[in-house]
């Protein structure tokens, strides 16, 4: 009965094996709703969050996963803006990725603010002189959007697709899709660039403050384009593990190296910007306030080699690696600067998020450590397990992957 919902073509595992998986994926899913629920009842309190760091783990994870979502908007732009035909085989799966990553920050962020019935405030009450204000509406506007992309590929579901209205609903959503990813392109580009400028504009804490661009600090634009130039590996990434989990053939080659030139020249002009940036602010900004740029750190929690590891060993490396042919033509290596890229732009969100509020900023103040706690950990894995769970569901159920078929005839299977 099960198969019967089936895309048209594939072969799926026995739902025994597949309700094994589930069991599994739910089992680490509740046990991080028990630690969300924690938050919920007993307030921030119970995590290692404090009147110092009121930013933590959560915000770390939060901005990563968003980095991470950009994919979605930046492959749809390419898609059906500027006509990358080639960007088709893989488009669906980019936009549940970018679905699962916004819904999950937002869930965190729900944790996050302590007083989740109040959350509403932000609506309502807007702060119109916080860049947070734009980041909260641009967020659940393209949230809104990718909702909106992902209702089509739910339509085409082969049982529900032979309702003519809904086979109707789900042709016409797919012709309009450019305008959504126009929208979608828009909002997102401002919200990951706020989330940066947030940091930037923080003038009492020298860490990150940055000079700008009219009202954008340098910040701004780092973010966008850190963010687009690891999104499109990690959707690579995503594609080649669910590959390596199921043993079927999804994406071909090609469509994987074309999105990985396409991250590694983003990431290449992302590297350039931050060593300028970078090298500005330790030898022109720090020393007009008096400051060095080896006061910046501090022992091994908040040392050099957390800046040097992003920079160099995630960064400038994997950036290389991506744009040369021979490398990113080879599995392995390509595969490799990938998760040096995705490490390094998660690596960034948190030496920004928790190192900036670390450094001493009064002179009576001195540096504090900031250890998370399990309910940290638990919850933000509880987004991880949510979005296997919401991948495995599209998998095995709706049309993901619409050369699955082609390629896995291609491969002998």
């Amino acid at each position: 009965m099960d198969s019967k919902l089936f895309p048209e073509g594939v072969q799926r595992c026995g739902f025994g094996q597949y309700a094994l998986w589930m069991a599994v994926i739910t089992g680490v899913f509740l046990w991080g709703l028990y630690a969300a629920i924690l938050v919920l009842y007993n307030g921030i309190g119970t995590t290692g969050l404090d009147n110092y760091f009121g930013f933590g783990a959560w915000i770390t994870f939060d901005l990563a996963v968003i980095a991470l979502g950009a994919g979605a908007f930046f492959t749809g732009l390419l898609k059906y803006i500027l006509k990358i035909k080639q960007l088709e085989k893989i488009i669906n799966l980019t936009v549940v990725v970018g679905f699962i990553c916004y819904s999950g920050a937002m869930l965190v962020l729900t944790l996050d603010i302590g007083q989740p019935g109040r959350a509403w405030f932000g609506y309502w009450h807007p702060n119109v002189h916080s860049m947070l204000t734009e980041v909260i509406f641009c967020i659940t506007c393209y949230c809104t959007v990718l909702i909106i992309e992902f209702i089509p590929l739910v339509l085409e579901q082969k049982q529900l697709n032979k309702i003519p209205f809904i086979h109707a609903l789900a042709h016409n959503m797919h012709v309009n899709m450019a305008l959504f990813a126009g929208i979608g392109a828009f909002l997102s580009t401002f919200h990951q660039g706020s989330l940066g400028g947030m940091y930037g504009v923080l003038i009492g804490r020298p860490f990150a403050f940055r000079e700008g661009f009219f009202i954008w600090p340098w910040t701004f634009f780092l973010f966008v384009l850190s963010a687009v130039g690891s999104g499109p590996v990690f959707t690579v990434l995503v594609a080649t593990f669910m590959e390596k989990l199921t043993g079927k053939k999804l994406v071909d080659y090609k469509t994987k190296a074309l999105m990985a030139k396409i991250a590694g020249t983003m990431l290449c002009v992302y590297m350039f910007f931050k060593i300028l940036d970078t090298w500005a602010w330790a030898y022109g900004y720090l020393p007009s306030v008096g400051l060095t740029f080896e006061e910046m750190f501090y022992g091994v929690a908040y040392g050099q080699w957390l800046l040097w590891t992003e920079i160099i060993l995630c960064g400038v490396v994997p950036a290389i690696m991506l744009i040369t042919p021979a490398i990113r033509n080879r599995p392995a290596l390509m595969y490799t600067a990938a998760i040096l890229d995705c490490i390094g732009v998660s690596l960034n969100r948190y030496i920004f998020t928790v190192q900036t509020i670390a450094f001493p900023s009064m002179p009576f103040d001195d540096w504090v450590v900031y250890y998370p706690n399990w309910v940290e950990y638990a919850s933000s894995i509880m987004i991880v397990a949510y979005g296997f769970l919401v991948l495995s569901l599209v998998y095995r159920y709706l049309p993901l992957f619409p050369q699955e078929r082609q390629l896995n005839y291609q491969s002998g299977e």
